[in-house]
């Protein structure tokens, strides 16, 4: 009797919750801890010290690796177009994001195809979709590029024949702005190798890929809400874009904070776009911190300064998590 008292109240201890819980949710930490936690520290560690390419050690220096980077122009550029890089990119992924899903929330026949496409961006690997935007971006053989010179621009490049054009006629009526000739041919855009159009398609493709995810979040919480919303804001006169402002952007701020909360965070800490589409090109214009500090510590061997650029940011991240946590929060409706 005494040995199936104990065991009931083994029995009972792993069913508590406060045990249960802990035991459920050690594999996660154990996994953030190790993938995250120790590169973290060890990157903490190396921004302090001169280490350089081979050794994960070297002398300590404190904050110089931080003041010299400060000091390098380059740095700066990168410091700026992370900035201008994330706050772009998260305001057309917003945006799109939102009309994407008030659209695909209504029913309508293939719903589950436009569905698909939308996800499909963020579904396909990020390398791979870049290489593909590499073709559609070059200056020669991509199809915006050879619209623009068959179809919108006059004339064309060498590579391709010129369009008759009425230029007397074209003259007559616009005399100053028409100065090329018939025969003179036009340069496409070179979309990745001069400066503000190469942030411009860093921009582009990076909010085109962010896009379905922050998509996907925004109709869970349109489907989240419940039918008798509408139909009281229907009752009370609350249509098109006044239901939008009073009944439907309250209900879905929480939701889109976190949205837009992650879309920060991926977009602050992302190289990849940058890395494969300009490598920090034309002639270090392009550059974010995160492809800096790995032309620096890992191209340039300079392990500590390379992870003083990289931790730049984390405070600041840091501090943007906690703000709209809590404004999440706040304005969350019960």
């Amino acid at each position: 009797m005494a040995a199936e008292t104990v065991r009931r109240r083994r029995q009972d201890v792993f069913e508590e919750q406060r045990f249960l819980g802990t035991l459920l949710i050690a594999p996660a930490v154990i996994f953030i801890i190790v993938l995250v936690g120790a590169p973290l520290v060890l990157a903490i560690y190396l921004s302090l010290t001169d280490a350089t390419a081979g050794s994960l050690t070297g002398e300590f220096v404190g904050f110089r690796n931080y003041l010299d980077a400060w000091e390098s122009e380059n740095f700066r550029r990168a410091l700026r177009n992370t900035v201008l890089f994330t706050i772009v990119s998260q305001l057309i992924v917003v945006v799109g994001a939102g009309l994407l899903a008030h659209a695909l929330v209504r029913d309508f026949r293939g719903k589950w195809f436009f569905r698909f496409l939308v996800i499909l961006p963020w579904a396909t690997p990020v390398a791979l979709s870049t290489v593909a935007f590499l073709w559609i971006l070059h200056p020669l053989y991509s199809v915006p590029n050879w619209t623009l010179t068959h179809d919108i621009l006059p004339g064309s490049h060498a590579f391709f024949p010129y369009k008759a054009v009425n230029w007397a006629f074209a003259r007559e009526f616009w005399p100053d702005a028409i100065q090329i000739s018939p025969i003179e041919p036009i340069d496409p855009p070179q979309w990745l190798g001069e400066p503000n159009l190469a942030m411009a398609a860093i921009i582009f493709v990076h909010a085109w890929r962010i896009l379905p995810f922050a998509t996907v979040i925004f109709i869970a919480g349109l489907a989240s809400m419940p039918p008798e919303i509408d139909d009281a804001a229907l009752v009370d006169g609350a249509t098109g874009l006044k239901k939008f402002w009073y009944v439907t952007l309250p209900l879905q701020l929480p939701i889109a904070t976190v949205a837009v909360l992650f879309g920060i965070v991926f977009t602050a800490t992302d190289m990849t776009v940058v890395y494969v589409l300009t490598h920090g090109g034309p002639f270090n214009s392009t550059h974010v911190l995160t492809t800096w500090a790995f032309d620096t510590g890992i191209n340039g061997g300079a392990l500590g300064e390379g992870a003083a650029i990289s931790l730049y940011l984390l405070p600041a991240l840091a501090l943007i998590a906690i703000l709209m946590l809590r404004f999440a929060r706040r304005v969350e409706v019960t």
